[in-house]
C-alpha cells in the first residue's frame, strides 16, 4: 500500500483531485487531497502574506501530523513547485514523485521565471483588485479562486537535485488550446533516463481529460 498526497495548481481546491483520490484508496492506496492554504475551502486564510513557503509547509506539516514516511507526492502545474521543495526539505518521507503537467524547478527558479509570457499574463489577471491575488480565469471551474501572487513570483530553495529519488514520473498533457509552456521540460527529459516520461491526450486538467491514465500512472509509480 501507498500513500499518496495530491497537491493542486493554481486557483484550484483538493477537489480536483478527489476523484483520484478515492479511487486510489479502493483499489487499497491511502490518499490525501490537499488544499494549500488561502485556496478553495481555505480561501478565508488568503493574504498578502501567503506564499510557496507557506504551502510547502502545508505539505509538510501533513507528513509530520500523519506520520507519513512513504509519501508518492503528486503534483498538477504550480503543484510541482510545492512538492519538489517539500521533497527536498524531507527526503526520508518521501518514496516518489509524479508531476502532473507541472513545473520541475531548479534552485533558483519561480513560476514566473519558468512560463512563457501567456501565463504571466494569466499570473497577474485580475491582482489590481486586491494587490496580492491572482484572479480564477474565465475557463477555469466555477470552483475556482484567487491563488497568492506572491506564491508564483517566489523563487525556490533547494539544497540537492532530484537525483535521490528513483521513482519520478512526469505527465505531459499534449492537448493544451495555445502552447505548452511544459513542451521543452518534456523534451529534456524524454532523454533522462531517471524519468518515467508520459505523454497523454489530454488539455492541462488531467484530472478531468485523463482520469484513466493518470490512475493507472500512479498506480505504476508504487512499483
Amino acid at each position: 500500500m501507498a500513500t499518496f498526497v495530491l497537491v493542486p495548481g493554481a486557483w484550484h481546491g483538493a477537489w480536483t483531485f478527489q476523484p483520484l483520490a478515492r479511487r486510489l484508496r479502493a483499489h487499497g492506496h491511502d490518499a490525501h487531497a490537499l488544499t494549500l492554504t488561502g485556496l478553495g475551502e481555505r480561501k478565508h486564510l488568503l493574504t498578502g502574506s501567503v506564499n510557496l513557503d507557506t504551502h510547502q509547509q502545508d505539505v509538510l506539516n501533513l507528513l509530520e501530523d500523519q506520520q507519513i514516511t512513504d509519501a508518492v507526492l503528486v503534483g498538477h502545474s504550480y503543484g510541482g513547485m510545492v512538492i519538489t521543495g517539500v521533497a527536498d526539505r524531507v527526503p526520508d518521507r518521501v518514496s516518489g514523485l509524479v508531476y502532473v503537467d507541472a513545473m520541475v524547478p531548479q534552485d533558483g527558479d519561480s513560476c514566473w521565471s519558468l512560463v512563457t509570457e501567456q501565463e504571466r499574463a494569466w499570473y497577474i489577471h485580475g491582482t489590481a483588485r486586491t494587490g496580492h491575488s491572482s484572479a480564477p480565469l474565465p475557463f477555469l471551474d466555477p470552483r475556482a479562486s484567487p491563488h497568492p501572487l506572491a506564491s508564483l513570483l517566489q523563487a525556490v530553495r533547494l539544497r540537492n537535485d532530484l537525483s535521490a529519488f528513483a521513482r519520478k514520473h512526469y505527465v505531459h498533457a499534449t492537448g493544451w488550446d495555445t502552447p505548452s509552456p511544459f513542451e521543452p521540460l518534456y523534451r529534456r527529459l524524454l532523454t533522462d533516463p531517471s524519468w518515467q516520461v508520459h505523454a497523454v491526450r489530454s488539455g492541462h486538467n488531467v484530472m478531468r481529460d485523463a482520469p484513466e491514465e493518470l490512475f493507472n500512472i500512479c498506480i505504476r509509480s508504487t512499483c
